[in-house]
């Protein structure tokens, strides 16, 4: 996973009208917990950064595992952990990128008859042809 592509997912499912400096700082924020491992410990979060994180699963970018092991004195003991899930982040991304290559108004003019792109165009009317 790329910061541009959670930049972009980020801004699709937060806001597509967000700056993107401010997507890309968010991004950065998180990834900056994940370095090189694709999980990390909850335990690890401040309480306003694990509050981004919940943001970031409620926007289907992160999700929680945990794993249960013993304790030297015979205590269950359970470890929770935040991963990305990177197949979400880049289908999000990508459908962003290709909405955003769709022009809105392309077609626009196709409607429009081509006796009036005549006359924009400076041709003269034909004298037969009526002009309503």
């Amino acid at each position: 996973m790329t910061l541009k592509t959670l930049t972009d997912a980020i801004r699709s499912r937060v806001d597509e009208g967000m700056e993107e400096n401010v997507a890309e700082s968010i991004a950065e924020h998180a990834l900056g917990f994940f370095g090189f491992s694709n999980r990390i410990i909850d335990n690890a979060l401040e309480p306003t950064d694990r509050n981004l994180f919940y943001q970031l699963q409620d926007y289907e970018l992160l999700t929680t595992e945990s794993e249960e092991t013993t304790l030297w004195d015979g205590r269950e003991w359970r470890i929770h952990y935040w991963k990305f899930k990177p197949k979400r982040v880049s289908e999000i991304a990508h459908r962003t990128a290709v909405e955003e290559e769709v022009d809105p108004y392309a077609g626009l003019y196709d409607e429009v008859p081509t006796d009036i792109w005549r006359e924009q165009a400076g041709f003269e009317h034909d004298d037969n042809e009526p002009l309503f």
